[in-house]
């Protein structure tokens, strides 16, 4: 059976829809006890930890050196917008302004790098043949949910609106139906990048979570509280990627 562009390209717009699912848990709670606001970081950054090590795992298949070399230019990534974003307080980002709207860049930015390596994946999947194209993203989709709870973790404790926390989900994967279609056309040019693009993506997060979300937390809610919710989130992440590659 042949694959259509149009075929890829509705395939890998559903997986950037399926990120503004992870939205869905702050229609009925919004605005919770100030101490939510660290458990919600704890949580994201636990969510983000464990995406990071599976992103890791892949990419080691296609070579060590690249991964890390890859994960090097994330980190310094960070830290360069990170360092630019602090001498503009007047940034805004719909509702959420100065330090908020920061963070809220820096997260939404970060998992649009890992939705990069996402789409070049996809689209390198449907080269395979249909039945791998089809695996592959159901994969990427279920795990998008996750993904995309972990953007309204950090968006909707600090005033988003739980719809434009779903908008900005869908919008950290659109590279997914951009870079899909080109890299399905072209895989042999495509593939040699994914190692360097998943240690990006992967130092990007975890550097964020250390320097960024896990502080954040623990200024705002108890350390055990902190320390639970980041290993039980890292442990639940870790546990529904063992079934996507298991099913």
């Amino acid at each position: 059976m042949s694959i259509s562009v149009l075929t890829v390209l509705l395939y890998a717009l559903a997986t950037a829809l399926a990120t503004g699912l992870g939205a869905l848990p702050f229609a009925l709670v919004r605005r919770p006890a100030r101490a939510w606001l660290g458990i919600s970081n704890a949580i994201a950054a636990g969510l983000m930890l464990a995406a990071s090590a599976g992103l890791f795992r892949e990419g080691f298949a296609y070579g060590v050196s690249q991964v890390l070399a890859g994960a090097a230019f994330g980190v310094g990534f960070i830290l360069l917008t990170g360092r630019w974003l602090k001498d503009d307080h007047g940034f805004r980002i719909g509702k959420l302004q100065g330090v908020h709207a920061r963070k809220a860049l820096l997260i939404v930015g970060v998992m649009t790098l890992h939705s990069v390596t996402e789409g070049v994946g996809l689209g390198v999947s449907f080269g395979g043949g249909v039945a791998l194209g089809v695996f592959i993203t159901v994969a990427i989709a279920v795990h998008n949910i996750p993904e995309g709870l972990a953007i309204s973790l950090v968006l909707v404790p600090r005033g988003e609106s739980v719809s434009r926390a779903a908008a900005w989900s869908v919008f950290s994967s659109l590279p997914q139906p951009l870079l899909a279609v080109p890299a399905f056309l072209f895989v042999e040019t495509f593939q040699p990048f994914l190692p360097y693009g998943l240690g990006f993506a992967g130092g990007a997060m975890i550097w964020m979570v250390i320097a960024e979300l896990v502080p954040d937390a623990l200024e705002d809610a108890p350390r055990i509280s902190v320390v639970i919710s980041l290993a039980l989130s890292i442990l639940a992440m870790l546990a529904f990627q063992a079934v996507l590659r298991g099913s």
